[in-house]
């Protein structure tokens, strides 16, 4: 999508140029929005889990989104697994240093 928008503006990279750029400014585009999301989240935390496939295997996929569509966590794993899905909420909720006032679930037993 990179390599397109730049063309529309006449300028010409390669995937592998957006590829080395990616990996070079990565570090700090992921520090930089995680400065800038700091004490913003909204209080109101979606969690779901949702099932794909992968080369024919089947994983699961647990997330957590604020309201406003921040990703703040999320797990795949090749097996549903409930005591990492509560690793990884704990993790969530120790890092976020603040409990949220809502958690929204689709209410399925773990």
């Amino acid at each position: 999508m990179v390599e397109d928008m730049l063309a529309a503006r006449g300028i010409i990279v390669s995937h592998q140029t957006v590829r080395l750029w990616a990996e070079k400014f990565r570090r700090a585009f992921s520090s930089e929005i995680r400065r800038r999301s700091a004490g913003r989240l909204g209080d109101k935390w979606h969690l779901d889990e949702a099932v794909f496939s992968i080369g024919g295997t089947r994983h699961w996929l647990c997330g957590a989104v604020d309201q406003d569509g921040f990703v703040l966590e999320v797990l795949v794993q090749s097996r549903r697994n409930a005591k990492a899905a509560k690793r990884m909420m704990g993790k969530l909720l120790k890092r976020q240093g603040r409990a949220p006032r809502v958690m929204i679930t689709d209410k399925l037993q773990a």
